[in-house]
């Protein structure tokens, strides 16, 4: 969708956190982004090329595309080529150049002709996905893909024998290795517990197993098929306590305290995401300050306080709160951020509070 829509693709795993991803597919939507590019080659008599990457049409800012091409041809005149790359940003038209050898290093390697065929392997792939002539791209990649030894949809690496240099025939074989936890049980009698999630909830399954029978095959089918072997117990209820909500991430709540003007209200849920009472909040705010005043600048102070390493998903509220304190021409806003790192134990300068 990115790709077809001129867009920008982000990839998010188990691990990461969605947030400062989408903050920052905002930041590219709200900057200038390189449009219209345009690529042309200027190259001796004799020499062709052939662009294996798909058009580029826009580049945001921080990212970069890369271009592969083949030349092909002799020419015994300067061994010199150019490309030029024309574009434009926010509306003004650009042009880089840049000269290259025709002159290829002896141990150059194939590392950059792999990653061009792979290049073209992936764009030969989603052709034969919507085109007609299906298995004439196929053979293409296939031709591409054993010549350039990167594997594709439609190939695959085999095993071969070294001593007779032929590949292996048959099926494959299955072959079942010990875990390690297990063979460090069989040493001497254990009780495994099984927590497997067919059995009966509220039950405690347990199987014995001495040497004679740490090297035969355990089977933890259900219940009654070892019965003989295994007892089991049941826990009483007051054993299973009902599970307690994770707390919340306090930037996540101090994020969603934000009014759409930018500001934060003076409430006892703010001063939790603070970790403060509302007592402590109050007695602390200044005189001539106004609540919201008081309640964005405590914000500030604890984002840039304590959570700099997340900086990428708060930078652009705590730019709108900014404006917001700017727009109120407030005459207390030394006090408030003096009062605040007090309150809070930071040393926040006002300066890198961007007031």
């Amino acid at each position: 969708m990115a790709k077809e829509g001129g867009g920008h693709a982000q990839f998010i795993t188990g691990t990461d956190r969605m947030q400062p991803k989408v903050m920052q597919s905002l930041r590219f939507a709200l900057q200038p982004a390189v449009e219209d590019v345009s690529v042309t080659w200027d190259l001796p008599k004799g020499l062709t090329v052939t662009v294996l990457s798909p058009p580029i049409t826009t580049i945001f800012q921080g990212k970069r595309s890369l271009i592969y091409a083949q030349l092909t041809g002799q020419s015994s005149e300067a061994a010199e080529g150019c490309v030029t790359v024309k574009y434009s940003l926010a509306g003004h038209p650009s042009e880089n150049q840049l000269h290259f050898s025709l002159r290829p290093a002896e141990d150059a390697g194939l590392i950059v002709h792999r990653l061009a065929a792979r290049t073209l392997i992936c764009l030969l792939e989603m052709e034969a996905e919507n085109n007609q002539e299906k298995e004439e791209v196929k053979k293409k990649v296939v031709q591409l893909s054993v010549q350039s030894g990167v594997s594709s949809s439609f190939t695959a690496f085999i095993a071969v024998n070294k001593d007779n240099n032929k590949e292996i025939q048959g099926p494959l074989l299955h072959r079942d290795i010990p875990m390690a936890g297990l063979m460090g049980f069989a040493a001497t009698p254990c009780c495994l517990r099984a927590n497997i999630s067919s059995f009966s909830p509220g039950l405690d399954y347990y199987c014995a197993m001495d040497d004679s029978e740490a090297d035969s095959d355990m089977d933890f089918g259900n219940p009654p098929e070892f019965e003989d072997e295994c007892y089991y117990e049941a826990l009483p209820d007051e054993e299973f306590p009902p599970a307690k909500k994770p707390p919340r991430d306090p930037l996540l709540q101090l994020v969603s305290l934000q009014k759409a003007s930018g500001c934060w209200l003076l409430d006892p849920a703010l001063a939790a995401a603070l970790g403060k009472t509302n007592q402590e909040v109050e007695k602390s705010k200044p005189e001539k300050a106004s609540s919201e005043v008081w309640a964005t600048i405590l914000a500030l102070i604890w984002l840039h306080g304590f959570k700099m390493d997340a900086k990428d998903e708060w930078e652009l509220l705590a730019a709108k709160a900014v404006s917001w304190l700017s727009a109120q021409k407030a005459p207390s806003v030394t006090e408030c951020v003096e009062a605040g790192n007090i309150l809070l134990g930071c040393s926040v300068q006002k300066t890198a509070l961007g007031l």
